[in-house]
């Protein structure tokens, strides 16, 4: 209904008392503060000043859009340096959605830079196993997705969606310490096939099947989790060996656990994905930037 420049033109006519008071100020012409006054009480129906004598005085209406005209003209100052503050990268929320080894190494060495370079935006962190992760960023629920593919199988995205890979994470096994392989620096699987199993998340699984399948045998799953840390108990108690992404082995939390490289060599792609029409929007375009630095200094990227 209302036009801002009318607003601000009325606000400076109530405070000066007269429109050629209002015109000084502005530095505007007498006539233009009289159409734009015109065309303000055109857009609210009803005269807004009125002449007693050769005293202008407020109407009803009048003092009841001069009682507002203050907060009308805070908000939009407020809203003006808040989307310059988004502009100049100052401020902003991003919430990145990703799967929890990669968030509980890549994102927060990212977060300490962004925290250092940019500490206005604010970084929501959300949790998600693929491909459940990318129906969030489909449903609008996230603005970045991290996810992993293994070798032969791709992500299915729309056209919309724009994919960045981050690096390959070589996978590994997760063996007690005791165990008569974990003296070896690398570990073939085919001399896993007798060993009970702990599985994780479906896609890992379904890796783990392929793997095991690509070599003649199947293997004795016993115990399935996407929790990280309950594999790494499970495996110090003896009771199975687990593939863990070389990712998370420097995290490690237990003492009684050792990763060895897997032979023959295996690998799973880390992406970010995220709307191409967000990468447009500052503060993004910086978290994934920082994603990429950091990503980048990870060996096997």
């Amino acid at each position: 209904m209302f036009d801002s420049r009318h607003i601000r033109t009325f606000h400076e006519v109530v405070a000066c008392g007269s429109y050629s008071a209002a015109a000084r100020a502005l530095g505007y012409t007498q006539p233009a503060i009289t159409q734009q006054m015109k065309a303000l009480e055109r857009a609210v129906g009803t005269p807004l000043f009125t002449r007693i004598g050769r005293t202008m005085q407020l109407t009803e209406a009048g003092r009841s859009l001069a009682r507002h005209a203050d907060s009308i003209l805070g908000s939009l100052s407020a809203a003006e340096a808040q989307l310059k503050a988004y502009a100049r990268l100052s401020t902003g929320r991003v919430r990145v959605c990703g799967f929890p080894s990669v968030n509980v190494t890549l994102v927060p060495e990212a977060l300490s830079g962004l925290a250092a370079s940019h500490p206005g935006i604010q970084v929501e962190l959300l949790e998600g196993e693929p491909p459940a992760s990318l129906h969030r960023l489909r449903r609008g629920e996230c603005d970045i997705t991290l996810a992993f593919t293994y070798p032969g199988l791709r992500e299915e995205v729309p056209e919309e969606v724009h994919e960045v890979r981050l690096l390959e994470d070589q996978l590994t096994v997760l063996l007690p310490t005791g165990h008569p392989l974990a003296r070896r620096r690398a570990v073939n699987l085919a001399d896993l096939a007798e060993e009970r199993w702990i599985a994780g998340c479906p896609r890992c699984r379904a890796n783990l099947l392929h793997e095991c399948a690509e070599l003649g045998f199947v293997p004795d799953i016993r115990f399935a989790t996407d929790d990280n840390l309950v594999v790494q108990s499970l495996v110090a108690q003896g009771l199975g060996v687990a593939m863990m992404p070389a990712l998370v082995l420097p995290s490690l939390a237990l003492t009684r656990v050792c990763g060895r490289a897997l032979q023959p060599a295996a690998r799973r792609h880390i992406s970010a994905y995220v709307y191409r029409d967000h990468l447009r929007i500052p503060a993004t375009a910086v978290v994934l930037d920082e994603l990429k630095r950091v990503a980048s200094n990870r060996v096997g990227c």
